[in-house]
């Protein structure tokens, strides 16, 4: 199955179920394609791209309640996958979600200047957003004895330039509950690999975005629900999946999309990381959130295809 736009940027990779065939997609690699082909009705389905005004880097975004962006945050490149309760960092953008105590979504950019420098993570520690309400934040102690890890969006080790940098990544708004074993082995891999992509694949600048999503199972009576649990007084959401959004910079114009979504379970970090390639259009769909509009106002020549059986 092809979907083509008219520029000339890749989606590469292979489409994995991010609804209900996930978690036995990652066991059962024999039969993906199948899988793949059983989830036309779910959230694979394709959604029309609508346009949506953008926001550039010189825009400040100055609604009750936030914090304004630096006119000069490079990371806003290619736009906002929405709007709401944005947050301006030292090193990355968040879009704030109080109703479940975690982000929407972090953008952050990552090249040889970010990723080179002296900052020690052990002098960081984890600590509250002051800047979010607190009836609307997550402490530590929600965390204290939850089985969960206090997972990054935007990995600390991405911000090796600046100690404040990498201290504002330990703020709990930059934190979503993660099963211990994926945020150790599976995740962490993804994230080295994001750092790889400058390092051994010389490209200029990766953008990555990365967000929680919570996305529906069949239950015995037949039905789709919504479950998550939440932790501690202040009910932090833990969610179902993760997602990562990569823009790649390469030499000149071309400009390469991926996108990968992972369950908030035990994952074999030996499961190439290419099986958790998804259409854009899945993530778009199950999060609320739009990324390719934003990103082709800004591309001259854009081609997305994504593989299929």
């Amino acid at each position: 199955m092809h979907r083509v736009y008219r520029s000339r940027w890749l989606l590469s990779g292979v489409s994995l179920a991010v609804g209900i065939g996930v978690g036995a997609a990652l066991t059962r690699a024999g039969d993906r394609h199948n899988k793949a082909q059983d989830t036309s009705n779910g959230l694979l389905d394709r959604i029309p791209i609508i346009p949506i005004p953008s926001v550039d880097a010189a825009t400040e975004i100055t609604q009750p309640g936030q914090i304004a962006v630096n006119k000069s945050t490079a990371v806003t490149k290619y736009g906002l996958p929405s709007l709401s309760n944005i947050k301006s960092r030292e090193s990355y953008v968040i879009s704030y979600d109080p109703r479940n105590r975690t982000a929407a979504w972090v953008i952050e950019q990552l090249n040889a200047e970010t990723l080179t420098g002296t900052s020690d993570r052990t002098l960081s520690e984890f600590k509250e957003d002051d800047s979010v309400h607190v009836y609307h934040r997550s402490s530590n102690e929600d965390y204290k004895g939850s089985g969960f890890d206090r997972g990054h969006l935007a990995a600390a080790a991405n911000h090796k330039w600046s100690q404040k940098a990498m201290d504002d990544t330990f703020y709990l708004s930059n934190v979503s509950p993660q099963n211990p074993h994926l945020n150790q082995h599976a995740w962490v891999n993804l994230e080295k690999y994001c750092r790889s992509l400058i390092k051994d694949h010389h490209y200029h600048n990766v953008f990555v975005c990365t967000g929680p999503l919570y996305l529906p199972q069949q239950e015995p009576d037949g039905k789709m629900y919504v479950k998550y649990q939440v932790l501690g007084q202040n009910h932090v959401a833990v969610p179902t999946h993760f997602f990562k959004v990569l823009i790649l910079e390469k030499p000149g114009d071309d400009v390469e999309l991926r996108s990968y979504v992972m369950a908030n379970m035990p994952i074999d970090e030996k499961i190439p990381l290419e099986r958790f390639l998804v259409p854009i259009e899945s993530i778009e769909r199950a999060s609320g959130l739009l990324f390719v509009p934003n990103i082709m106002k800004r591309t001259s020549s854009l081609k997305a295809i994504t593989a299929g059986p």
